[in-house]
């Protein structure tokens, strides 16, 4: 746990998240919903793209209780059909709109954190942040951020809110794992596995959470063909194998040692986990417990395959 100023209370350094929920897998979203606050755990992150997973959490929560912090999120790029020309929905319009429907399938009055859930470079970000500053003024929502926006998007907000004393972004969820993308694995989706980006969110400060934290699996050693191709690469490879070597030596596995590599990182604030069951949300959190030196550190993220 530590210290979430934004909302001021604890936010555990873990998130569970709930992209693959579904209504037909309730029983085990819910078995996952009462372990993870068993464990200590309190955030929750889901979002309207992920299908009925706001409308399973929000049942889970009533079922099993407990003072949870949810983040979802807005404004997600809709296709007009499968491969069809993308929809940019980053408006004020669309905010409300999905801030809405949120509220009413998870069943709450206030959601903890909203994440815009693309950006539109064209859309200023003045009316933006303007909308979300009315929604938390009305009660609606806590706090909001951004995923998958740029640091030089997210400084621009930071200035606008400045300069017209509105509530500032609180938070950002780019993605981040010791697996290196060669592209984005879904259309406009931002890393921060560069240098450059984690010095940014260091200097800055900015809470990062940092989605898909095992590279979409592959640091969990999902079989193949569930795995984006962008992280099959032979510098990945060879990261994957190092984390299995320092894990069997500090007694742990190598999607514990890939996961604590992120939350080792100075600029991470927590990491939004996706595990299927019980056996692998458990094995996340071992992760918690790990204390990987500098040099260990360094080794692991060494792109040479060989090394």
């Amino acid at each position: 746990m530590h210290r979430f100023e934004p909302l001021g209370r604890d936010l555990s350094r873990l998130v569970l998240g709930t992209a693959a929920w579904t209504s037909g897998g309730r029983r085990t979203a819910c078995a996952l919903t009462e372990r993870w606050l068993e464990l200590g755990g309190n955030a929750f992150d889901t979002a309207r793209a992920y299908g009925e997973a706001e409308s399973v959490l929000g049942r889970c929560l009533r079922d099993v209780g407990g003072d949870a912090i949810v983040v979802t999120k807005a404004g997600h790029h809709l296709r007009s059909s499968e491969g069809g020309e993308l929809r940019r929905r980053v408006t004020p319009e669309a905010i409300s709109a999905d801030l809405e429907a949120s509220l009413r399938t998870l069943g709450r009055d206030t959601v903890d954190i909203l994440l815009l859930h693309r950006d539109d470079p064209s859309v200023p970000v003045g009316p933006l942040v303007e909308a979300l500053d009315e929604h938390v003024r009305a009660g609606r929502i806590r706090s909001f951020g951004a995923s998958n926006w740029t640091p030089a998007r997210l400084a621009e907000a930071a200035r606008h809110a400045a300069d017209h004393r509105l509530e500032p972004f609180t938070s950002s969820s780019p993605q981040l794992s010791l697996a290196a993308w060669t592209a984005p694995p879904w259309p406009e989706c931002v890393t921060a596995r560069d240098p450059e980006s984690l010095a940014w969110y260091e200097r800055t400060r900015l809470p990062l959470f940092a989605w898909s934290p095992l590279g979409v699996g592959y640091d969990a050693g999902f079989a193949s063909r569930e795995i984006p191709p962008v992280f099959d690469t032979p510098a990945n490879a060879g990261r994957r194998r190092r984390a299995a070597e320092l894990g069997a030596r500090l007694g742990a596995t190598a999607t514990q040692v890939a996961l604590a590599w992120v939350l080792h990182q100075p600029a991470c604030t927590a990491a939004v986990i996706g595990p299927r069951s019980v056996a692998e949300l458990e094995e996340a959190v071992g992760a918690l417990d790990l204390e990987l030196s500098e040099d260990e550190l360094r080794r692991l993220d060494r792109g040479d395959p060989a090394a």
